[in-house]
């Protein structure tokens, strides 16, 4: 621009518009591939409509009025050739969700422009949720809020705008019977966080839906998923302070697990007793047992919450791999249903 001015008032004051009117064009040029360079938003624009000429033509009459030589926008008609088309509604919604879910890097700027074609400005704070199936997902995110609709890995997701007091009625009401989890509500630049609990707690919740199914909130199982964020550390964990149960045959290291579990949740042997729905001498006879096993450790704190944590994660990482294992199943009897194609064509070959 400051090349372009100079050329301009080195010349004789009447040569300026038409040195103007010469030179305009490629600088606008210029401009609008810097841009398209610049601004991924802008170029996927470009290359979503087509519309190169006329954004040059655009940026040529910006020009012009910035320099004084034509009105603005607000007080003048446009040339009835100069069509600016903006990224269609779909496509902008699309950017979006990459956009916030971290499939895709764009400058805020570029979002906030994004968002403002599809109709979606950015907002405060997202809460996501993960769907086990995408039947009804658009009814869904019209019901929460206009939701953005998005696919990450395979799984059908959506991001609800401004969550508030009253967001999670909403989600049960609206997610009853279908298998969902749903994410915290975090702010709009943490959306992939919020996107990659709900997703994780999905993977750990029973995938079929009914009458009867409720989605699973994040916020009800922060404790689980932090524990069983890493199962290796988990493991490691449970064989670090679970050790002394290791000698004893499974059924009695169960029963001394689930006692002591209670007893350190609920801090006493009647309060563990009701839990356990056994006699509190049963418990108490137990912790003996336990206190043998594990000596004066049991009354440091720090021991305490260790044991505590180490329990619970052995009871998740089970918990996981009987779903996991009853999810194999299911898909090899699925599996097993089904008649190879070749089978089927040529048993219609031979008329069968």
């Amino acid at each position: 621009m400051c090349d372009l001015l100079n050329r301009i008032w080195s010349r004789p004051r009447g040569e300026w518009t038409r040195v103007l009117r010469k030179e305009l064009p490629a600088l606008a040029e210029k401009v609008t591939e810097e841009l398209r360079s610049g601004f991924p938003a802008f170029a996927a624009l470009l290359a979503e409509t087509g519309a190169v000429a006329e954004a040059r033509r655009a940026v040529e009459q910006a020009m012009l009025v910035a320099l004084g030589y034509q009105e603005s926008a607000e007080r003048v008609r446009r040339p009835k050739d100069l069509v600016v088309t903006p990224l269609p509604t779909a496509p902008a919604r699309r950017e979006v969700f990459a956009a916030l879910t971290g499939a895709k890097d764009v400058s805020d700027v570029a979002l906030a422009e994004v968002a403002r074609c599809a109709g979606w400005p950015v907002p405060a704070y997202v809460q996501a949720v993960a769907l086990a199936s995408p039947a009804e997902a658009p009814q869904l995110a019209a019901a929460l809020g206009d939701a953005l609709i998005g696919t990450v890995d395979g799984d059908t997701c959506l991001l609800v705008p401004d969550p508030g007091t009253q967001t999670r009625a909403r989600l049960e009401a609206a997610l009853r019977g279908r298998a969902a989890a749903v994410g915290h509500a975090v702010p709009a630049g943490d959306t992939a966080s919020s996107l990659r609990w709900a997703r994780a707690l999905l993977a750990l919740s029973p995938g079929r839906g009914g009458p009867d199914t409720r989605p699973a909130f994040v916020d009800d199982h922060l404790s689980a998923l932090l524990l069983l964020q890493d199962e290796s550390l988990a493991t490691a964990l449970s064989a670090r302070w679970l050790s002394p149960l290791d000698d004893l045959t499974p059924r009695q290291s169960e029963r001394l697990e689930v006692t002591l579990l209670a007893w350190l949740e609920s801090g006493g042997a009647p309060e563990a007793a009701r839990v356990l729905q056994v006699h509190p001498q049963t418990v108490r006879y137990r912790l003996r047992q336990i206190e043998k096993l594990f000596g004066p450790a049991l009354r440091d704190p720090r021991t305490r919450f260790e044991l505590e944590m180490a329990l619970r994660s052995r009871r998740l990482m089970a918990h996981v791999r009987r779903y996991r294992s009853r999810a194999g199943r299911r898909a090899r009897a699925v599996a097993s249903t089904i008649r190879p194609l070749g089978m089927a064509r040529e048993a219609r070959v031979n008329g069968l």
